[in-house]
């Protein structure tokens, strides 16, 4: 990966060569960094056209440029390190890039970069290592010993040393608190409402009891009323809580470098949610029916009268 700086208009801009063909091969980057939403499909774009160029919004919006224009940047050549006109052909836009700025950039094919300023750009090595990178790290520290100027570094130190400058926070144990807070509200509340309903309608069921309603009776109305309850509150509860996170996502992409792609989905802990929701609704649908068929039907009556 080659770093240098482009002019754009007057605006002087960040500029970065890469092998679109195997860049996705030695780091990853997130689809969210692309407009299209496919890194995949931005670096075959960029591959697929030698002068191609990708560009942040902030450009495009500044320049009203479309897809296939062509875009006249002026780099440092490298014979005598004067700034001199490259044709380039707008591709795609690019949102975030690893070590860019937060405004404007360039990404284009390293090829066709260095062909018109070489000697003006910095060059990155990414190496991929499925062990340790230290280790990796001493290995390369020996292979380039003999040439000057190179810096080599891993992973584990860089985020050490952002570490030291950061305060931290492990969210994980709020977290289990938050969700298991909501376990508890969730038979609490589908409990108190269940209980609540049933005892608003317990003269209804004492008096189809006493005019000869039999028990199953009694039950399909309580199943089904709880089933409505469960199943209704159910579907608001999943509506609320999605369009609240994407919003929630939306609102907060600026916060996280890179933002998220997707919504991530706890499978396992809604399902514990729905398990505890719907045995504690079987649960109360039991006691409130076997209470009461058990208690004497006339004497209810005539309490209320």
């Amino acid at each position: 990966m080659q770093h240098g700086y482009a002019y754009v208009g007057n605006d002087l801009q960040d500029i970065y060569g890469i092998d679109a063909k195997i860049m996705g091969e030695a780091t990853r980057l997130a689809d969210a960094y692309f407009a299209d939403g496919s890194a995949r499909a931005a670096l075959k774009t960029l591959a697929d056209h030698a002068d191609g160029v990708l560009v942040s919004d902030e450009t495009v919006s500044d320049f009203q440029l479309h897809r296939g224009d062509e875009l006249n940047l002026r780099l440092q050549r490298a014979r005598d390190n004067e700034y001199a006109v490259v044709p380039f052909r707008f591709v795609g836009i690019v949102r975030e890039f690893p070590t860019a700025p937060k405004d404007s950039f360039l990404v284009a094919n390293s090829s066709y970069l260095t062909s018109h300023a070489n000697a003006s750009l910095q060059w990155t090595i990414l190496i991929r290592t499925h062990g340790d990178p230290s280790r990796l790290a001493q290995d390369v520290t020996r292979v380039v010993a003999p040439i000057g100027g190179l810096t080599v570094s891993d992973i584990v130190s860089a985020q050490r040393q952002i570490s030291s400058s950061l305060s931290a926070v492990d969210l994980r144990g709020l977290t289990f608190l938050e969700l298991s807070f909501a376990v508890v509200f969730v038979g609490g509340a589908t409990g108190l409402a269940l209980f609540l309903s049933f005892s608003e309608r317990r003269r209804a069921f004492t008096i189809l009891s006493a005019v000869g309603a039999r028990q199953h009776h009694l039950a399909a109305f309580m199943w089904s009323e709880a089933i409505t309850i469960l199943v209704g509150r159910g579907i608001v509860g999943i509506c609320v809580g999605s369009l609240v996170a994407f919003v929630l996502v939306k609102v907060l992409a600026g916060v996280f470098d890179p933002p998220p792609e997707f919504l991530t989905v706890p499978w396992i802990y809604l399902w514990l949610l729905g398990s505890t929701a719907v045995t504690l609704t079987a649960a109360g649908v039991a006691l409130h029916l076997r209470k009461l068929l058990r208690q004497p039907v006339i004497g209810d009556l005539r309490s209320w009268v």
